[in-house]
């Protein structure tokens, strides 16, 4: 009997309990190169910019333009590009209202909790009618600590490897509408021109005669910020030898944040190449940071980050998210905080936020890490300008140029720039000998999406109740709104996903089939969105 005991708990804890080998492969398909007749193996990793990312089974990750690839896997990848724009249409109007989870789906963990519950039970009935219990209490123990064991380290992994897309959206909101963000089950994207509302480019003494030009880091060249961030098993550092071109994070307001190192090497900050925001032009006249963006906390909470890293993590300046002081950083700039979640944090020497890449990132033959929004060059890259200092740089009176100053040989120099609505760019340089104008044709200027206005909902305004819930809840309208002027609501999980969507809202609103979590409530008028969490028991 003590055999079989044994050998029944060690199998079933096994079972229950050993590493899912599955857990965490991705759907591998056979692609066809229909011009090579070649074909790989891989799983769907994004679309952009005409070419399809494929991650190799070894996590490498490849792209081909669309148009190489057979006329089924061309199908299978503008289906999958569809459902990811419908999925951020939702508030369009033509939302694209997904199923509904059933009211009780139970998990892995669930089961094998009951299971596990059935298994000690049974153990200790035939152990009480055969007077084994001396020998059966450790063997039973072990094998609730083993199934704590799993299930922590499950549960921890998880707290790791999500980010709340509503709490990320949140860092974003005081810069809107420079800004506009929306998001899938895999990217949190940010769209911008990547120009900031403070002034750019005075200070520099060190200048490359680049300017800053608005650029389109919309729709497929948005910002892509990873919602599952995953540990790197060994960070990569971010210096001289890696990162050098594109970014490596985008500040809150919607600007890139490059490697504090230049592509020649140098430290930016230290060789007077940036104003005194931190930043400067690139060779493509793309204004960027190459440090922590610290002063963009005059604009927004403390506690809120300032720049998420294109692993996934967020940055944050001397306070950590719970309003308490910095504590000591690692070797990569960051830490752990109480919440089990890691984060940087931006500082005034190097590496000045990000020592080491903590998460995982794909850099390319070209040292930048891909997925990466880019720059339109309009006209040559610069040349260095010795001896010259950028003392101002103010926008135009109808927003569409600049006037840059500058100081050289003890005289003022300047360049006054502007394009029009049809991508011509025109630059005229003052000197005291004289002028110059040169003219380039480039990209049209672009608009940032405005998304409705949205209103955070308090009690003078609606009523949620009741909140927590489990049933349902209903709306009430104060100060004299109606209901009547709701045009309809929608039900967000913490993944961005649309789980719940009605145009009928004088009624109780029945939530009962939705699993137990937080949501965001977002009920759209004729000209603004008012938005509410409720929370689902």
């Amino acid at each position: 009997m003590k055999k079989i005991l044994t050998l029944l708990i060690v199998l079933l804890t096994h079972v229950l309990f050993a590493h899912d080998s599955h857990q965490y492969n991705q759907s591998l398909r056979k692609w066809s190169l229909s011009e090579t007749n070649n074909s790989l193996v891989g799983s769907f990793y994004m679309y952009k910019d005409g070419s399809v990312f494929i991650e190799e089974a070894n996590g490498s990750i490849v792209n081909h333009p669309l148009k190489v690839f057979s006329k089924e896997d061309q199908t299978f990848v503008i289906n999958r590009y569809e459902r990811i724009k419908a999925l951020n249409n939702r508030l369009t109007g033509d939302s694209i209202v997904q199923k509904v989870k059933p009211a009780w789906a139970p998990s892995k963990i669930t089961i094998s909790l009951i299971v596990l519950a059935f298994i000690c039970c049974a153990v200790f009935f035939i152990a009480y009618k055969t007077s084994k219990l001396t020998f059966v209490f450790p063997v039973a123990l072990f094998a609730v600590l083993t199934a704590l064991f799993s299930f922590t380290g499950k549960l921890y992994r998880a707290l790791q490897t999500t980010t709340d897309p509503l709490s990320m959206d949140s860092a974003f909101a005081p810069f809107r509408p420079d800004v506009h963000t929306f998001w899938d089950s895999t990217y949190f994207y940010v769209e911008s021109k990547g120009i900031p509302n403070h002034q750019m480019m005075a200070g520099i003494t060190n200048w490359q005669q680049q300017v800053p030009i608005p650029q389109c880091y919309i729709g497929n060249n948005a910002w892509s910020i990873p919602l599952n961030p995953v540990i790197a098993a060994s960070p990569v550092p971010v210096s001289p030898q890696h990162f050098l071109r594109g970014a490596i994070a985008v500040a809150v307001n919607g600007v890139a944040i490059f490697n504090p190192y230049t592509n020649t090497g140098a430290d930016a900050f230290l060789t007077g190449q940036l104003d005194n925001f931190g930043g400067h032009c690139g060779r493509a006249d793309d204004y960027h940071y190459h440090i922590a963006p610290l002063s963009l906390y005059s604009q927004t909470l403390a506690t809120l980050p300032i720049a998420y890293a294109l692993d996934g993590f967020a940055v944050y300046g001397n306070t950590e998210p719970d309003g308490s002081p910095m504590t000591t950083l690692d070797a990569n700039n960051g830490h752990y905080h109480t919440n089990g979640v890691y984060h940087y944090h931006g500082v005034a020497s190097a590496p000045y936020m990000i020592g080491n890449m903590v998460g995982q990132v794909t850099e390319d033959s070209t040292l930048q890490i891909i997925p990466q929004a880019h720059a339109n060059p309009i006209r040559p890259a610069g040349t260095p300008l010795n001896g010259a200092v950028i003392t101002d740089c103010r926008p135009n009176g109808i927003g569409n140029g600049y006037t840059l100053i500058y100081t050289l040989s003890g005289q003022i120099d300047s360049i006054v720039y502007n394009w029009t609505n049809n991508g011509t760019y025109n630059f005229n340089f003052y000197t005291p000998t004289g002028s110059t104008t040169q003219n380039y044709n480039g990209f049209s200027p672009c608009t940032v999406p405005l998304a409705l206005k949205e209103i955070q909902s308090n009690p003078q305004f609606v009523s949620l109740y009741p909140n927590p819930t489990r049933e349902g809840f209903k709306l009430k309208m104060n100060n004299g709104h109606s209901l009547n002027e709701i045009k309809n609501i929608s039900l967000f999980n913490i993944k961005g996903e649309l789980v719940y969507q009605t145009e009928i809202v004088d009624e109780l609103i029945k939530t009962g089939n939705l699993n137990s979590g937080s949501y965001l409530l977002k009920i759209q008028f004729a000209d603004y969105i008012a938005t509410q969490r409720l929370i689902i028991q």
